[in-house]
């Protein structure tokens, strides 16, 4: 058996599109293909964010805005690209954990929108881009695993997500249809918590894990150019949460 050589690890000339790409986990995953030499373009629904998600980013990358609740803006950016060689999903609203019986419906159903069916909506229309080389990589969460007073819903859409994955890798095979499992990680959606209250948070998630620290979005982008790489992963979730699964805590 031969190992993959750095050279091997290359992505010049290929086509990545990272939707949720301004931000936390996917604009380190952005980064993480840019310097293999991927030719990556991040959508996002904030102008504001892309702009500055780009300036980060190396020469060349792309951004593009769109609502991943509306299906004609989706299908309007995708037209765009005549081969996309890997797709990645990590684009999320903020969650506050609120009991199902205080919740309106309207909003319990948008829960879902951007994080499951905005997926589902993607790939949709990215379908027919794809090479038959190419991979699709998805977000979910331990919450599915390990839900939380409140956020039953949340729970559920991360379970329907990994769900997603092993369907569409049988439905679209060849094309690899994979899912990373995060854990807490340190993102900018924690920017809301006040800097003392965030850090007692983060001091305790970290004791809820075998590594004793909090995942960063660079470890995540990680474990989705592993997924882009390895052309014998399909179906799969991958857990990348410092082992909190198998924690007492």
């Amino acid at each position: 058996m031969t190992l993959a050589s750095e050279t091997d690890m290359s992505m010049d000339g290929q086509q990545v599109i990272i939707v949720g790409g301004s931000s936390g986990m996917g604009l380190a995953t952005a980064r993480a293909a840019a310097r293999q030499g991927a030719n990556v373009t991040i959508a996002s629904s904030s102008r504001q964010r892309i702009d500055a998600a780009l300036r980060e980013l190396p020469h060349g990358c792309a951004g593009a805005v769109v609502d991943v609740r509306d299906e004609a803006q989706i299908a309007a950016v995708l037209e765009q690209f005549d081969e996309i060689d890997h797709l990645v999903f990590t684009a999320g609203d903020d969650f506050t954990p609120k009991p199902l019986a205080e919740l309106d419906l309207r909003d319990a159903r948008s829960i879902l929108d951007v994080r499951f069916w905005g997926a589902v909506t993607v790939i949709k229309h990215a379908i027919g881009r794809l090479r038959s080389t190419g991979s699709i990589s998805l977000t979910t969460g331990t919450v599915g695993q390990r839900p939380m007073p409140g956020a039953a819903l949340a729970a559920a859409g991360a379970g329907a997500t990994e769900a997603l994955v092993r369907g569409l890798a049988v439905e679209l095979a060849p094309i690899r249809v994979n899912a990373v499992r995060a854990g807490a990680v340190r993102t900018p959606m924690w920017d809301r918590v006040a800097a003392p209250q965030r850090d007692a948070i983060f001091a305790r998630l970290s004791q809820r894990t075998l590594v004793g620290a909090v995942g960063e979005p660079e470890q995540i982008a990680m474990a989705h150019l592993y997924l882009m790489h390895n052309g014998y992963v399909t179906g799969t979730t991958l857990a990348v949460d410092g082992g909190s699964l198998l924690t007492a805590n």
